[in-house]
């Protein structure tokens, strides 16, 4: 190999290097890459100083409600209320200035707050959206021009939930999978190209959790967490596979359930508590142990190594996932969600206080805590770690704060 090819190999490994480092900060999808609320950044800070860390930009535009943000290829991705009309929007992550915004359906209204609930899902140039009155797009990441868009309640007869649809929509290969709760067509395929139907099953009434799958043997199982229950389907067919209603209550299960291996972790808050149930090699689920000592509400627990971190209805709670042994519980940054990055987990309560926890079982160990000024609501949007930055959304309004090592 000649001076020339050598330099231009160099470039060019370079080139993939910084593409592949620049995809790997990406969160394009509700709770991360891995739907699992872990980022695997590194050289994050170790400790906040007391003013919290630095904001690079605070911006606003991102209209009512709670949807969180899915990040990718440079842009941020959210959904909120402005001018009587949900609508997607789109943000640059370099400045947090407007780059489109699109229309997407009706309103959806509610006494613990306007707008959409879930998180839009990027799948290559594509952004499939679902919005609190169910309304389903799949859009062009560049230009917010819809490709295809339909109602999943009005189209399949699922009947919206108190709190409106919350559902992050789960893309896997070819398929779009959603909980529309309508009669024969609960849980649903949907060709992600066009929205046409592969397969629907089930006639539970939908929750407010989102999908997750789960690999058993050769077959990709996915996992919906109805208002009835847990239950497994096979991606290829939707051939329905099991069910576990234990941890589930008669008034909303919102958290995504977690998965290890064969094992699969539900949880659910009014009094009720969680699960960890086995999936076997026939299909069937069997239950671990039932724990009332972690009762996820509008949060989802994140799982380290072998321990639990999650909101326990208001307390946050360090649990042994293959035991349900707890570790500790401290009442933190008040009851809250939770992502994690580099050692930490990062705590966002619904008061506006924002926590730095270290991620261990031998004890809560707290690295520094800020508030933001907080909006009439709770805050209830989840928060995200990408590029070297903690996002926050209260409402209206997005900040991005610094959280690299300098």
């Amino acid at each position: 190999m000649n001076t020339k090819d050598f330099r231009a190999l160099i470039v060019l490994a370079a080139i993939v290097f910084c593409f592949s480092e620049a995809r790997a900060q990406d969160w394009p999808q509700w709770r991360g890459p891995n739907r699992d609320g872990i980022s695997k950044e590194t050289g994050l800070l170790k400790q906040w100083p007391a003013t919290g860390p630095a904001l690079v930009w605070k911006a606003t535009g991102a209209g009512g409600g709670y949807s969180s943000l899915a990040i990718s290829g440079g842009r941020i991705f959210t959904m909120g209320v402005r001018a009587g009309r949900e609508n997607v929007i789109a943000f640059d992550v370099a400045t947090g200035k407007e780059l489109w915004a699109t229309p997407h359906g009706a309103v959806f209204s509610n006494d613990r707050g306007d707008g959409p609930r879930g998180t839009p899902t990027v799948d290559g140039d594509r952004l499939y959206a679902l919005g609190g009155n169910g309304d389903l797009s799949c859009m062009d990441t560049k230009t917010g021009k819809i490709v295809w868009t339909l109602n999943i309640l009005q189209k399949f007869g699922g009947e919206n939930p108190k709190w409106g649809i919350s559902e992050s929509p789960l893309v896997i290969g070819e398929k779009v999978l959603v909980n529309p709760g309508g009669p024969n067509a609960s849980v649903m395929a949907l060709n992600k190209k066009d929205g046409t139907v592969i397969w629907k099953t089930q006639s539970d009434q939908a929750g407010y959790s989102s999908a997750m799958p789960v690999q058993i043997g050769g077959t990709t199982q996915i996992v919906f967490f109805t208002d009835q229950r847990a239950l497994g389907v096979d991606l290829k067919d939707g051939k329905f596979l099991w069910s576990y209603p234990k941890a589930s209550n008669n008034v909303a299960n919102v958290a995504t359930p977690i998965v290890r291996g064969n094992r699969v972790f539900v949880s659910s808050d009014y009094g009720t508590g969680a699960a960890l149930v086995e999936i076997k090699a026939d299909g069937t689920a069997q239950e671990v142990y039932f724990t009332k000592e972690m009762r996820n509400h509008h949060s989802s627990s994140i799982l380290i190594g072998d321990y639990l971190y999650g909101f326990s209805s208001g307390i946050l709670t360090a649990m042994r996932f293959d035991t349900g042994a707890v570790a500790w519980k401290d009442r933190s940054v008040g009851k809250g969600s939770l992502v994690y990055a580099d050692g930490n987990l990062y705590a966002f309560s619904e008061n506006g206080v924002v926590g730095l926890i270290e991620a261990t079982p031998t004890g809560y160990v707290e690295k520094g805590r800020f508030r933001i000024q907080q909006d009439s609501l709770p805050t209830w949007t989840h928060p995200v770690i990408a590029g070297g930055r903690l996002y926050l959304r209260d409402q209206n309004t997005i900040y991005a704060y610094d959280v690299k090592q300098k």
